[in-house]
């Protein structure tokens, strides 16, 4: 295959996922929370809560927390070129390939039943999947609020997430209706 056969072609990266900034986010903010914790030991009462002082004798011991929320951060910028799904379609075909080990999914327009495009609710704890197989739905997901939903002939529903829904739409719908 070559990459003049490719009418559609988009890759999503998995550090653009809200659900894991989030959790990468409280993290690193929980880690800083405990150098700040370690430099300014003093306690602090509240009318409603009271932090008591820094545990540990040691004076370098929150110098770890400081370390591990800057790690966290790098590895969260990094996470931003790894490579969760390439989607590609060709004349006739789709193909979602996932990173590393995982297999590839070829998906045959010509048995494609019906296509429509779609908007997820509000949420924002979505996590990034790829070919989950729940309540009868295929899902391919990354990032992004739109999905095309593809249903073929032996019943099975896809639901592919996009950051260019309106253009895969296009293409698909082309190839689909091209078929029939």
């Amino acid at each position: 295959m070559e990459n003049s056969d490719i009418l559609f072609e988009e890759k999503q990266c998995l550090g653009h996922n809200r659900f894991s900034i989030v959790i990468r986010t409280v993290l690193s903010l929980f880690c800083f929370f405990g150098y700040y914790w370690s430099q300014n030991p003093k306690p602090i009462e509240l009318s409603f809560f009271r932090i008591s002082s820094y545990p540990a004798i040691f004076g370098t011991s929150g110098l770890i927390f400081f370390i591990v929320g800057v790690s966290i951060l790098l590895l969260s910028a990094g996470l931003t070129f790894v490579l969760h799904i390439q989607t590609r379609v060709y004349n006739g075909y789709m193909v979602l390939d996932g990173f590393w080990t995982s297999r590839k999914v070829k998906i045959e327009l010509d048995h494609i039943r019906s296509i429509r495009k779609s908007r997820y609710k509000k949420n924002i704890f979505r996590r990034a999947v790829y070919n989950l197989h729940n309540l009868g739905i295929i899902r391919f997901y990354t990032s992004g609020e739109d999905f095309i939903e593809l249903v073929d002939d032996a019943g099975f529903t896809y639901r592919i997430g996009s950051q260019k829904p309106q253009e895969l739409y296009n293409v698909l719908s082309g190839q689909v209706r091209g078929e029939a």
